[in-house]
């Protein structure tokens, strides 16, 4: 069983689809939840936090070598 979760790299693809969810969550909320009198600058900068850690975990995957 853990030769399977280290192999298909189980664990990982997990965390990042969670992350991806969680932002697109985020993003979903800010832009049909809220309207245009609730987008405060504190809303904006939570988006820009939570897109700003997607793109770097993006990245961080990427610059692994399998």
């Amino acid at each position: 069983m853990a030769t399977v979760l280290d192999e298909w790299k189980i664990i990982p693809r997990l965390a990042f689809l969670a992350i991806i969810v969680m932002s697109y969550r985020t993003v979903d909320w800010y832009m049909y939840d809220l309207d245009a009198a609730s987008r405060t600058v504190e809303a904006s900068g939570f988006v820009s936090v939570v897109v700003g850690a997607l793109t770097g975990a993006f990245a961080v995957w990427l610059g692994k070598s399998g």
